[in-house]
């Protein structure tokens, strides 16, 4: 009651400037910044895209063939920018532990929030040969990643860049030299996965809800998931397979390289659904359920896309 009869005390004016000095506080300390609007141009040849620092975007850009061209950007409500670059083609990229790490051919790099790299894992820290790294994900307790090794990729296209027809010749002579990795954050690195005939060059790595590994087969278009020890097949082919994601409904979702295309899969039918199609090329896209989309790196374009994944 002594603050009340305190308040009543006041006079009108004394009210006012109170009230007014109460909204340019809430104007000016306490407003959201407005959201990113996609589509974004972030360069020339975007592979993949993770959530970071301070909730902004990363993503790695594989620009020309020359050595050390690659680059990370951060897109954010202040636009787009170079966080980090020295690299060859950086592709798939995840935030852990305030770091990011990211696969660049046969090697994994570590940049802190100061957008300082260093090489985390070396090619000659693999116990196998390790060929074109691809993918990476975050495992099912936070302690480490996966990688993809896509294996020997040379072998997969005619001389028009296509892929060659399941079934021919040429197909079958298609190595298997695909592997999963898993790093842990003390830099030890096992095999996850061998190779498998199903997994001809592994492209796109993630883990379901059960901490099962998934495997995107960029050759042969397979949705693999990893049960009871043996990779199974979802239904459907997917050739160019790139992302492979979870969502905590259960549904399924793939990008296909080749295709410019990224289906939703039910968790429960496995029935697939475009969400989007006629992209020059759909990349390692990032699941962001919480705004009901994904985010889709079309490489080829050098854009980034935001999708309903509730189509």
């Amino acid at each position: 009651m002594k603050k009340l009869s305190t308040l009543v005390k006041l006079d009108s004016y004394q009210i006012i400037l109170i009230l007014t000095i109460i909204s340019i506080w809430l104007l000016s300390g306490s407003s959201v910044p407005p959201d990113i609007q996609f589509p974004v141009n972030v360069g020339v040849k975007p592979e993949s895209i993770t959530k970071g620092f301070n909730g902004n975007y990363y993503v790695t850009i594989m620009n020309g063939n020359d050595e050390g061209d690659g680059e990370v950007i951060e897109i954010s409500n202040n636009g787009v920018k170079v966080f980090a670059n020295g690299f060859d083609d950086p592709k798939g990229i995840v935030y852990l532990h305030n770091h990011l790490y990211f696969s660049d051919l046969t090697r994994i790099w570590k940049v802190d929030e100061e957008g300082k790299a260093s090489v985390f894992i070396k090619k000659e820290n693999f116990p196998k040969e390790v060929l074109y790294l691809n993918d990476v994900a975050v495992d099912a307790y936070g302690k480490g990643i996966f990688v993809a090794d896509m294996g020997a990729t040379k072998y997969m296209r005619d001389g028009n860049n296509q892929l060659w027809p399941l079934g021919s010749k040429e197909a079958k002579l298609v190595p298997q030299l695909g592997r999963i990795y898993h790093v842990d954050l003390n830099g030890k690195v096992a095999i996850a996965q061998d190779t498998s005939s199903l997994m001809l060059n592994p492209n796109g790595v993630g883990i379901d809800n059960d901490g099962n590994i998934m495997v995107g087969a960029f050759f042969l278009g397979n949705f693999l998931v990893k049960r009871d020890g043996e990779l199974k097949p979802l239904k459907g082919q997917f050739r160019g397979a790139d992302a492979v994601e979870q969502d905590s409904k259960g549904n399924y979702y793939i990008s296909s390289w080749v295709a410019g295309t990224v289906w939703k899969i039910d968790g429960v039918t496995e029935e697939s659904t475009v969400l989007i199609d006629g992209l020059k090329s759909a990349a390692d896209f990032y699941l962001e359920e919480d705004k009901g989309r994904l985010l889709v790196p079309d490489m080829l374009a050098g854009k980034i896309y935001a999708v309903d994944n509730d189509n």
